[in-house]
Formats: structure tokens, C-alpha cells, sequence
């Protein structure tokens, strides 16, 4: 009788026996389930040659009815169970909208068994939470635990006499991790922190480029639906966009976005008809929580939102206030084509096209204008136009006309509260503005953007102290408000600068980049500082990186060409009619720096006529101190001290 040979392969420290249903790394059995162990054979086999998901689906998954974001999940168990983030190794390439490809160096080995002693445990009798997806007769797809009743008992024995230690090793192991779960929820629980969600924008499964808009809108309005459940945090729309349309590496987005839980999905539209589907991934464990699959008529939008948010909620199991309840019901019906118009317009608003976002959210409001929501992203481009587009005052008193329609229709619309506050704050109205961000947390306590909204009215105000701690809670609550390139210049004003510097987010742009040197320059390290200047305003010749070049000019001596651009810049504004007070009074600085004090002086009235009226620090601002001596200083500082102080007694008397 021939011997039969043992066939396997060797990577890294790993070693993959396909007969065996064997993974091994130092000789200790890793735990895999049995179907991401198909697929890592066939991944292996294929070493070096990219393998399409279609070729994926049909070798191992041919038969059942599985959506490509079960892959996605595969994939990134796979790489968990390989460490390759511990380790610094890559084993599977993701390439986008193809398929994946092993490259790490695979060795193929035939060798008469016995010859080399390897572990013969058998895993699949071991539990460790392994799933796949199951055909549910045609619904959506179910997570089953894998079982192998049919591998036979020859050998049992010596099985369970390996298996024992490690039997005993793993019981201990899962008695205290439980503990520690526990441990850890209870603690979770009693600090109430909420649990992180981020909604990834949906897959489009056709070559459809008329519905692209959906994969990113339809998460978009889950993220606005979601944002009144206090027991969740929510990654905002702005921290999502950038995974439109790209292959989602579940580990690395988790860890990117800072959050324990994912919902991922795809959509496919045929004609009138539209089928959604979603899972809900926890991120450590890449375990399925949930999944779902819809089948609707396409002037049916509406109801996705309602009907995710719902089964979301149970399979979180998240606990409502009666008042959470009473605003996540169903919307009101809105007419289709209003709707569709609507998630186009959070489309281009998301790619930051704003006047064609203002094209489709007018046509909404047309249509149907008792849609707050479509009235509250109106006013929002409106108000993207003005500053960033140069729409000027006309668009933002557009934006407040918008952001008001939506507050008569839904009150407690939290968008709508969140960004007309920030219009108040940036046109000189911070006192109309903190009511709007103090009902909007009595809605959310844990809703990130209205605390640090309302630090940032706070700063313009002078309550240095308060401002901090509101930003520092939405910093608790959503680290991206960081990565996001959210400055925390409330740091700057209370003099610790390098507290300042540390809370910048680690990226080049021309905005962090200006910041830095600005940061660099109160500590007075100044040749770093030119050099940060003056690459941000090589990066984007912008209003903030045009005062960072003429701080930088200060630097060298060049006065006159430094005095020249801060002319044109307040010429500019002037021209635009579009103010930022904030951003007026660093004008004011510099011009302070460049030994201009009679521009100084107009632009730090200026400034404070507009609403930045931070009495407490422009006391003591160092860059100001050649205009203490003036008697306009001390009128202008006058004016902040009386608005600060009656600010103070209005809402802490």
C-alpha cells in the first residue's frame, strides 16, 4: 500500500496543512474558521496572482446566497489570525474593486508523515465563535456556528490527549477574558461613554453611475438619524466620504475611525427596484452582529432609514429615552422625487461641490418645502458658498433664512441647530448662539458637534475655561474632531502653547501647517516657525496661511512686503462682505507684530465690533502688547470687557 505524502505550505511562521484543516505558527494551532480557512488556501495557492472576487465567491462560497461584504469580513479575520498588524506584514494585498492577492513568500512541501512531529489537534471541534453565511431561503443571509459532524473518529484518542492541555489552557483563557469583559462593560457602563459607530457609505454592485449618489447619502441620513441616540457616538458624514467607492479594509477603518463598531453595505439598483444590503461588524472581534437585506421600490427611499435605524438599535441592543423614541419614529412622507433630489444634493455637499449642492436641495425644497432636513443642508451650502466659494453676505443670509424654514418645521432638528449656531457665532452673534447648542445637548448630551460648537461660541466670548472643557468633551466623545483639522486654539489663548501644538492632528496641510508656526511663534522658536509659514502658504495661498507668510516676514525684516499682503487681505474681505472675526483678529496681530498700529487698531475693533470679544485674553495677548499704550486699545479692550461681562452674567450669573 502506497504512503500517502503530506502536502502543505509554509509562510512567514506559519504552516498551512489543507488535508488537515490545519493552521499552525511555532507549532501551536491557530483558530480559523472553516470556511476563511478555505479561502486562505486558495489565497495561498494562488500566491503572487490576483484572485477576483468573483473567482472567491464561485470556489468557496459556490452555491450560497453571500453578499461581497461577507468577503470583506473574511478577508479581515484572515489577516487577524495571521497578526499581520503585529507583526508590520502584509500577507493580503487588497486591490480595489478586483479582488486580493497573497505576497508574502509561500514555500509548497511534500514529506512521508511522522518525519517532521506536528500538533494533530482538531480545531473544528473547538468553538471559538467562528461563523459563515448560510443560504436562509432567499432572506438574509444568517450567521451560523461551524460544526464538522461528519469528520471522522479515527485517531479520537490521541486527539483529546493533545487536545487536553490546550483544552484547559483555552477554558482559562476564556474565563478570564469574560471576566475582563465584563469588567470592562461594567465600567463602560458606569462612566456611560456611548458605543462608537461609524456608517460606511454603501457599495454600488452595478456600473450605475446615475445612483452613485445613493451609497454615500444613504449613510449619510442613518448618520443624521442616529445622532439623536445619546447611547452611540457616531462618526459624522465628513470622516466617511473618503471611503466612497473603495475596497474597505474592516481592521484598518476601525482603527482609522477610532471606533468599536462598523456597518457596512451595498446596494444594487434595477430599474423601479432597489435591494440594500448591510451587516453591523464589531471591530475587535469581526464578529457579524447583524445583517440585513432590503427590497423596496425605488420611490420608497424614505423608508430606509427608519428601517435600518430600528434593526440597529435592537441588535445593539440600545436602550431609548421616551424621548429618543418619540424623535427616531418614522419620517413624514415626502414626495419622491423631493427625496431623491434631497440625497443628491448630501452627495455633492459631501464632495464639497457646493453650488451644485445648492442646485439639487433648491429643486427639493421646490418640490416639497416641508422637508426640514432638505432646508437644513441648503442652508449649510449656502453657507459653504460663502466662505469658501466667495458667495459673500448674500449666501449667508440665504443660510439663515434656510436653517430657519427647517427649525419651523422640526424644532429639535439637531443639523439645523448645529450649523445656524456656528453661522450666528461666525457673523457676531454668539449670544443668540449658545441657547440653540444648549438645547441641542439637553436633546444629546453625547452629540460631539453641538460640544464643541458650543466651546468654539465660548472661545469668541472670552470663557476660556468653558470653551476648553466643551472641546475637550467632543474630543472624548469623537477623536476625529481632531484628525479632522478642528483646532483647539483655546490652548493658545490660555498661554499653553505647547498643549497647543500637541493638539494639533499629525497631517501637512496648509491649515494644520500655519497653526504649527503660529504656535511655534508665541513660543518664540522662530526660525521653525518660518518654515512652517511659509510652507503652508506655498501649499494654498489662503486668508490664514496669508497671515502666517507676513508673521513670517516679520521674522526676517521684511516689513513692507508683510504690511502689503495684510492690506490685501482686509481688502479682500471687505470686497467679499464675508466675515470670520476670529481669523480678523489674527489680521490685527500681525499687523501689531509688523509695528502697523493704526491698522492694528482698525482691524482689532473690527473684530470685536464683529464678535470676537474674548475680553480675558485680548487683555494679556503678547502679540498686542506695543498697543497698550494707545488710548484706542483701551476703548476697544472697554467694549470687549463690557460685552464679556454681560455675556458671563446672561448665561453663568
Amino acid at each position: 500500500m502506497a504512503v500517502k505524502l503530506r502536502h502543505f505550505y509554509e509562510f512567514g511562521p506559519f504552516r498551512l496543512e489543507p488535508d488537515e484543516q490545519l493552521l499552525v505558527s511555532n507549532s501551536q494551532p491557530v483558530p480559523i474558521a472553516p470556511k476563511y480557512f478555505e479561502l486562505l488556501v486558495f489565497l495561498v495557492q494562488n500566491c503572487g496572482r490576483l484572485v477576483t472576487k468573483d473567482q472567491i465567491m464561485q470556489t468557496v462560497w459556490s452555491g450560497s446566497f453571500v453578499e461581497e461584504a461577507n468577503l470583506t469580513v473574511a478577508v479581515s479575520a484572515i489577516r487577524k489570525a495571521l497578526g499581520d498588524k503585529e507583526a508590520n506584514i502584509r500577507y493580503i494585498e487588497t486591490v480595489p474593486k478586483k479582488g486580493y492577492r497573497f505576497t508574502a513568500e509561500v514555500r509548497e512541501v511534500e514529506e512521508l508523515p511522522g518525519t517532521t512531529p506536528m500538533p494533530k489537534a482538531d480545531l473544528t471541534s473547538l468553538d471559538f465563535n467562528a461563523f459563515t453565511v448560510k443560504e436562509d431561503d432567499g432572506g438574509p443571509a444568517a450567521a451560523q456556528p461551524l460544526r464538522d459532524p461528519a469528520r471522522p473518529a479515527v485517531g479520537l484518542a490521541e486527539r483529546r490527549r493533545i487536545l487536553k492541555p490546550v483544552l484547559m489552557l483555552v477554558s482559562v483563557a476564556v474565563l478570564l477574558g469574560y471576566a475582563l469583559h465584563l469588567k470592562q462593560a461594567a465600567r463602560k457602563s458606569f462612566s456611560g461613554e456611548p458605543r462608537s459607530l461609524a456608517i460606511l457609505p454603501l457599495q454600488n454592485l452595478k456600473s450605475d453611475v446615475d445612483s452613485d449618489f445613493l451609497g454615500f447619502s444613504l449613510a449619510d441620513v442613518l448618520i443624521t438619524k442616529l445622532a439623536y441616540v445619546s447611547s452611540l457616538s457616531v462618526r459624522p458624514s465628513a470622516a466617511i466620504e473618503k471611503y466612497r467607492g473603495t475596497a474597505i479594509d474592516l481592521e484598518r477603518v476601525a482603527e482609522d475611525l477610532k471606533v468599536d463598531t462598523l456597518l457596512t453595505g451595498s446596494f444594487i439598483r434595477d430599474g423601479d427596484n432597489l435591494r440594500i444590503t448591510y451587516q453591523l461588524v464589531d471591530a475587535k472581534t469581526e464578529k457579524i452582529l447583524g445583517q440585513g437585506v432590503l427590497d423596496l421600490k425605488y420611490d420608497n427611499l424614505l423608508t430606509v432609514q427608519d428601517k435600518v435605524t430600528s434593526q440597529l438599535i435592537s441588535e445593539l441592543q440600545l436602550s431609548l429615552s421616551p424621548s429618543e423614541a418619540e424623535r427616531l419614529k418614522p419620517e413624514n412622507p415626502v414626495r419622491p422625487l423631493a427625496y431623491e433630489y434631497f440625497l443628491q444634493g448630501l452627495d455633492f455637499h459631501g464632495q464639497h461641490k457646493f453650488p451644485l449642492a445648492i442646485k439639487m436641495l433648491e429643486k427639493s425644497t421646490e418640490i416639497d418645502p416641508n422637508y426640514a432636513p432638505a432646508w437644513a443642508y441648503l442652508g449649510a451650502s449656502y453657507t459653504s458658498d460663502a466662505a469658501f466659494e466667495f458667495g459673500g453676505r448674500d449666501q449667508y443670509r440665504r443660510a439663515q433664512e434656510a436653517y430657519q424654514r427647517a427649525l419651523a418645521i422640526r424644532p429639535t432638528l439637531l443639523d439645523a441647530q448645529v450649523f445656524l449656531a456656528n453661522l450666528l457665532v461666525d457673523t457676531g452673534k454668539v449670544e443668540q448662539a449658545v441657547p440653540l447648542l444648549r438645547v441641542a445637548l439637553k436633546t444629546n448630551g453625547n452629540y460631539a458637534a453641538a460640544h464643541w460648537e458650543l466651546g468654539y461660541a465660548y472661545r469668541f466670548a472670552g470663557m476660556l475655561n468653558e470653551s476648553l472643557a466643551e472641546c475637550e468633551r467632543a474630543r472624548e466623545l469623537d477623536p476625529l474632531v481632531k484628525a479632522n483639522g478642528s483646532v483647539l486654539n483655546t490652548y493658545l489663548y490660555l498661554g499653553q502653547y505647547q498643549k497647543f501644538l500637541e493638539s494639533l492632528p499629525l497631517d501637512d496641510s496648509a491649515f494644520i501647517l500655519f497653526y504649527r508656526g503660529f504656535g511655534e511663534f508665541h513660543e518664540k522658536k522662530f526660525d521653525q516657525a518660518s518654515k512652517d509659514f511659509d510652507r503652508a502658504y506655498e501649499l494654498d495661498p489662503n486668508l490664514y496661511t496669508g497671515i502666517g507668510k507676513s508673521l513670517s516676514d516679520s521674522i526676517h525684516q521684511h516689513r513692507a512686503e508683510g504690511l502689503k499682503r495684510l492690506s490685501g487681505l482686509e481688502r479682500k474681505i471687505g470686497e467679499r462682505g464675508v466675515g470670520d472675526p476670529e481669523a480678523t483678529y489674527k489680521i490685527a496681530e500681525a499687523y501689531a507684530v509688523l509695528g502697523d498700529k493704526t491698522s492694528a487698531l482698525r482691524m482689532l475693533r473690527e473684530s470685536v465690533e464683529s464678535g470676537f470679544f474674548g475680553y480675558p485674553y485680548i487683555a494679556k495677548d503678547p502679540l498686542l502688547n506695543d498697543l497698550h499704550s494707545e488710548l484706542e486699545f483701551s476703548q476697544i479692550l472697554g467694549i470687549a470687557r463690557l460685552r464679556h461681562e454681560a455675556f458671563k452674567s446672561s448665561f453663568y450669573g
